[in-house]
């Protein structure tokens, strides 16, 4: 078979994601009723202001699609076997997470397209957390955890047969890639049945429910499913009216005019009947809590610089209004945290001067004509001056571990601190994954580098650092002060 009559990673992954958005609509109703909700409120947004944001990065034509889903493992063995599957779906390992520090025994990573087309066509991602068991620290809770995951296998021999097939022949065709999709949405397939008794269930659920969520069934069930809002506290809103209960805040910044990383919200985990084996007699009946539905908005990613001035105000507002167990002070919270987001530049020009936030750059209709007149150098700012350049936020395409953990603890019955120090073991995390994750805040800022080159070109110019492997920008303070006509010397 040729390459060409391969199916694309991107088709792969656009099959897969309304796969799942199916199953998880008829396991889960009231996800089927928040996909209907989250619908009707895009449209209301969008008949208020056709101008809307999201309309000018090619949110629109997304909108109808889920954004992301969250799957937990179990073993380093599940983990490895994870990223060959979604590699399959041009979905690459971005970014470490340790939620240790927020008492939630998991590390993690999003596997996701990088490509910026990639992302155009279909932006689905999971985000995939691993049980840390060196972190339990119940002996008779972590000889137990480990016992039920040694004992399954979460992929069916048709989905390996396949893996193995697509990592030698380099491609799949059409009825491949479908036979695939079928048999990849089985692992992560809700299974009633629990795989431990109750005892042991109880036992593990009290070191920590995450742990009983992920040690005593057969599959690393998606345990929720992520919806864009093009108007996120709206939602929230009509959620706190209406049946489906949502969490007590949005997690993540406050509402902004420039919105930057990402803000989430999610309805409450509801409780769903379980069967546990007994040794004899009639199997137990029980219920078990982990999953549920989300919404997300998403901004502009940030720098270095940004994020350190975004944790920082984070960390600032969670000190002075530390939210409850009970959440009952979430809107003095809130409010806290929107005061001491004043801190934070609100506008992309700002943004983009003090270097907080990553743009994509493109010549303007004005750019695209021009040709000789004018004199060099000729700067990045006096180039957006004279309306020759342009910029756009690049969206925040990963996640926040405060907000992960967030979501994590509402849903999970684990409103405490958590018992489990800070000891991140990214070492570890990437001799399970059998690669090293990718860092976003370098893929943002190759597409920014690559964007910004582009534009140069098609005006006619070219960066005084252009003979270098990496163009740079001239309003950093490191960089050449000015860009020259093709052709010239600098």
């Amino acid at each position: 078979m040729t390459a060409a009559a391969f199916v694309s990673a991107d088709a792969i992954r656009a099959m897969f994601s309304r796969a799942m958005s199916a199953v998880y609509k008829s396991e889960v109703p009231q996800y089927r009723a928040l996909a209907e909700l989250v619908a009707r409120l895009n449209r209301e947004a969008l008949s208020v202001d056709r101008a809307i944001e999201g309309e000018r990065r090619g949110e629109l034509d997304q909108l109808g699609m889920e954004r992301h889903g969250a799957i937990r493992l179990g073993t380093p063995e599940e983990l490895s076997t994870i990223r060959r599957l979604f590699m399959i779906m041009g979905m690459a390992p971005v970014g470490y997470y340790d939620l240790s520090v927020a008492g939630i025994p998991v590390h993690s990573t999003a596997f996701r397209p990088t490509g910026e087309e990639a992302l155009r066509r279909n932006p689905f991602r999971v985000f995939t957390s691993l049980l840390r068991l060196d972190l339990i620290e119940d002996e008779g809770a972590r000889r137990a955890a480990a016992a039920a995951l040694a004992r399954r296998e979460i992929f069916t021999p048709r989905c390996m047969e396949l893996i193995e097939e697509f990592e030698g022949n380099g491609g799949f065709d059409e009825t491949r890639a479908r036979a695939f999709v079928a048999a990849a949405v089985e692992t992560f397939r809700w299974r009633g049945a629990a795989t431990v008794p109750a005892e042991v269930y109880r036992k593990l659920h009290s070191a920590h429910p995450l742990i009983a969520d992920v040690a005593c069934f057969d599959g690393p069930h998606i345990n929720h499913l992520a919806l864009a809002a093009l108007d996120i506290d709206a939602a929230q809103q009509t959620l706190a009216a209406g049946e489906m209960k949502p969490k007590a805040i949005i997690e993540g910044p406050p509402r902004r005019r420039c919105p930057i990383l990402l803000r989430q919200t999610s309805f409450k985990a509801l409780p769903e009947p379980v069967v546990f084996p007994k040794a004899s007699g009639a199997p137990a009946v029980g219920v078990h809590t982990a999953r549920f539905g989300e919404i997300e908005h998403r901004g502009v990613a940030l720098t270095s610089k940004g994020r350190a001035l975004y944790d920082r105000l984070l960390a600032a507002a969670h000190a002075r209004v530390p939210i409850g167990g009970d959440a009952s002070n979430a809107m003095a919270h809130m409010e806290e945290l929107r005061r001491c987001f004043e801190a934070f530049p609100d506008d992309a020009a700002t943004l983009r001067v003090e270097r907080l936030a990553f743009f994509r750059y493109s010549p303007t209709a004005s750019g695209a004509k021009w040709t000789t007149e004018g004199e060099g150098p000729f700067s990045v700012e006096r180039l957006l001056q004279a309306g020759l350049l342009q910029i756009e936020p690049i969206v925040y395409e990963d996640f926040l571990p405060v907000s992960a953990a967030g979501i994590f603890r509402s849903n999970l019955d684990a409103t405490g601190p958590g018992k489990f120090s800070e000891r991140s073991n990214r070492r570890a995390f990437e001799e399970a994954l059998g690669a090293a994750v990718l860092d976003e805040t370098a893929l943002y800022q190759e597409a920014e580098a690559a964007s910004l080159d582009a534009s140069l070109r098609a005006l006619g110019l070219r960066g005084a650092s252009a003979r270098g492997s990496t163009p740079r920008l001239a309003t950093n303070e490191n960089a050449p002060k000015g860009y020259w006509r093709e052709g010239e010397q600098p």
